[in-house]
């Protein structure tokens, strides 16, 4: 599934402070670069807009007047969209950079693996909208508390889970097959973590987003080496769509998008 992509222009006054980004193409797997792209009508799954001539990703609120992490807002149309940081998200980052498969848009189920203080996964509610659902696996109790104060308490369609993504069995909360499994866990066997749960709850023909990162897998490897070997797991049951690193927003980073096949 490709990007569903419109750009607008907002007036130069708004978000002065936000200072350059830089924009760095990639090709995925289909030869295709999604940045170039846009659409005619608002019904888009994110929006590249302009603000002092710079290029800025946006997200439509899911709840207005809310924000998460202190990201600018503007209205357009009757509607509110927040600004969403690729320096503050690695998913954002991803876009930023190339990101050609997004196969999250309205009414998508979600499982969210280390959902952290909720700056990525509340844009992701702001794209599944209403009729979609997110399921957030945080281990780690104080940040589950921030979690939910900032984002989960405030959008419907989160359902936070306060378990260690180790024990995919354990989530009583998780109903039925999900679409995407996100997963952005530092532990050395964080790719073995995200292939137990995608074959617990992802459904055959869904998709992984996987971010990862390197340091914590080995520190003696290049990013680049780490990164290909991470893949080379996911081979066995996935179909590796776009890989990318994340620089200049995450040194250190990669993030891989993949098919999932089940196979007998």
């Amino acid at each position: 599934m490709k990007t569903d992509q419109l750009e607008i222009e907002i007036p130069e006054e708004m978000d002065s402070d936000l200072g350059e980004i830089p924009i760095v193409l990639v090709e995925s797997s289909e030869g295709t670069q999604a940045n170039e792209r846009s659409l005619e009508n608002e019904d888009s799954d994110f929006i590249w807009l302009k603000v002092d001539g710079q290029r800025r990703l946006a997200t439509r609120n899911y709840v207005e007047g809310n924000t998460v992490y202190g990201e600018k807002t503007f209205k357009k149309n009757g509607s509110e969209y927040r600004i969403w940081d690729p320096f503050r998200s690695k998913l954002a980052a991803g876009l930023y950079i190339g990101l050609d498969i997004f196969p999250i848009t309205k009414g998508t189920k979600v499982l969210y693996l280390g959902a952290s203080t909720g700056t990525t996964v509340s844009h992701i509610s702001d794209i599944v909208d209403y009729n979609g659902q997110i399921f957030a696996v945080e281990h780690a109790s104080r940040v589950a508390r921030d979690f939910l104060d900032r984002v989960a308490n405030f959008r419907k369609n989160i359902t936070p889970i306060l378990q260690d993504a180790r024990h995919p069995k354990q989530y009583f909360s998780v109903y039925g097959k999900v679409d995407v499994v996100y997963s952005d866990i530092a532990q050395p066997d964080q790719t073995e973590i995200a292939i137990a749960n995608c074959r617990a709850f992802l459904k055959d023909g869904g998709y992984i987003f996987l971010i990862i990162k390197t340091r914590s897998i080995d520190v003696t490897q290049s990013p680049k080496n780490v990164i290909s070997n991470e893949i080379k797991k996911l081979e066995a049951n996935f179909q590796v769509l776009q890989s990318m690193t994340l620089e200049p927003y995450d040194k250190d980073h990669g993030l891989v998008v993949a098919k999932y096949q089940v196979k007998d």
